[in-house]
């Protein structure tokens, strides 16, 4: 082979080197297109109805994994609550379904969880930053990922709430009336609820497995029926005006815990106090307990539904591309030698463009991600019409395929038009002042020995 050959060849080989490099490391992260899906829950914590609105994002990530990201946030004013009284570190979970067909098929489960703070009936509940779920690319080829189901679970956290004398969740019946008191009495919160009428009512709705009625002991008190879920629980009667002894008191002892339930079953649960004499009877707290929540209890948990047919997105996954760094392959047959006498070298034969062409390298471009309609039977990346009022708008990203070995690493940044110019031309200059300096010195070589012969 010629030396200027062999110059040409390592120069393109150089040159394309160059750009491949380039091309890899200045395209910052692979393509993204999103297709937005709302959801209806009902039920549990969800109440009569809560909306949420999911934005589906699937996205090849470093290592050949396919990541997909579901952003969450409520749509409209309703919203998940509280159903009881609980400590923080309650935890609110949410779980996505992503049906997958095509070059890869089966499914993954986003998954994503928020910690609430201390929580009292009916508050609002926060929801987690997002969910995600990835799986290994197995093969190359065009994958559909359609939204499935979504599941929203409570769990709440263990421990102990105090619930005061004039929480919302407490109703009373038969001339009660709030009172303040002086701080040397210690009642909680320096207040109580009081009544002098017989059968008057307190009565209080929580979730849990364990409550406490709380108030003073003090002479002369009316004695007091519990009923826990509409059965009568104490018999005897609680007797707040005797001490722990049951000697009648002689002075006030305030936050006596005057009757606690056994164990229950986690849930929803009434309490009732009814004074039974026309006496003086109090209300201070009622402390709720959760313990023993080892899973999401099921009566907490919303069912919720897809509305309508947002559609699908298609994933190009792109496979191994020929790696230019590769060494050029000589004939084994061909005479390494160069002979400067050789017919064959005429320094005056000039390069074609075919011998100029460098090899093949990598390029951008051929490989989609791509919102569709679900209706299309075609698994095609390339965005089709559609009817579907979700699926009118098509996104259309290219993903570049990497050298060998590599892995897809995103979208090319919006000011890269084409190849790097500035490089692709240095690698010309270079290659062209390498064929050149040859060319010379071959004509320099058949002069002087021209001359020698004379």
């Amino acid at each position: 082979m010629s030396r200027w050959r062999k110059a040409l060849i390592a120069a393109s080989v150089g040159a394309a080197a160059s750009t491949a490099f380039v091309v890899t490391s200045s395209i910052p992260g692979q393509a993204e297109t999103s297709l937005v899906a709302t959801y209806r829950c009902e039920g549990g914590i969800a109440g009569a109805g809560v909306d949420i609105e999911a934005t589906i994002t699937p996205q090849i990530e470093a290592g050949g994994l396919m990541n997909v990201r579901w952003g969450i946030s409520y749509k409209g004013n309703p919203r998940f609550g509280s159903p009881g009284f609980f400590p923080a570190g309650s935890s609110l979970d949410l779980e996505g379904v992503v049906d997958i067909s095509g070059a890869w098929v089966g499914q993954l489960r986003p998954r994503g969880g928020q910690e609430q703070g201390e929580l009292v009936p009916g508050e609002f509940l926060e929801l987690p930053e997002g969910l995600s779920d990835q799986g290994s690319i197995g093969r190359s080829g065009t994958v559909r990922f359609k939204p499935g189901a979504l599941t929203v679970r409570f769990t709440p956290a263990e421990g102990e709430v105090m619930v005061n004398n004039n929480a919302s969740d407490i109703t009373y019946e038969g001339g009660w009336r709030r009172i303040t008191t002086a701080e040397e009495f210690g009642d909680h919160l320096y207040d109580l609820h009081r009544t002098r009428a017989q059968e008057a009512k307190a009565k209080l709705d929580f979730t849990g497995t364990k409550v406490a009625y709380i108030a003073r002991r003090e002479r002369d008190l009316g004695k007091i029926r519990v009923i826990l879920d509409g059965n009568v629980v104490t018999d005897p009667l609680v007797e707040p005006g005797k001490d722990r002894s049951g000697s009648p008191m002689t002075g006030t002892a305030s936050k006596e815990v005057l009757w606690e339930s056994p164990q229950l079953a986690y849930g929803p649960h009434t309490l009732e106090i009814i004074n039974t004499e026309e006496k003086v009877a109090y209300v201070d707290a009622f402390r709720v307990t959760v313990s023993d929540i080892t899973e999401p209890p099921d009566h907490d948990q919303a069912t919720c539904k897809l509305q309508g047919d947002p559609g699908a997105i298609d994933v190009t996954v792109p496979g191994p591309t020929q790696d230019p760094t590769d060494p050029p392959t000589e004939d084994p047959d061909e005479d390494p030698t160069d002979d400067p006498d050789d017919p064959d070298d005429d320094p005056s034969d000039e390069p074609t463009d075919e011998d100029s062409t460098p090899p093949e390298g990598d390029s951008i471009g051929g490989d989609h991600v791509a919102v569709v309609p679900t209706g299309s039977s075609s698994s095609s990346s390339t965005p089709k019409s559609s009817s579907s009022p979700t699926a009118t708008r098509y996104y259309r990203a290219q993903v570049p395929k990497t050298p060998k070995g590599g892995v897809d690493s995103g979208e090319a940044p919006a000011t890269a038009e084409g190849p790097p110019l500035g490089l692709m031309t240095s690698g010309a200059v270079l290659m062209a002042g390498s064929v050149g300096g040859g060319v010379l010195l071959r004509r320099r070589r058949a002069a002087h020995a021209g001359g020698a012969r004379r």
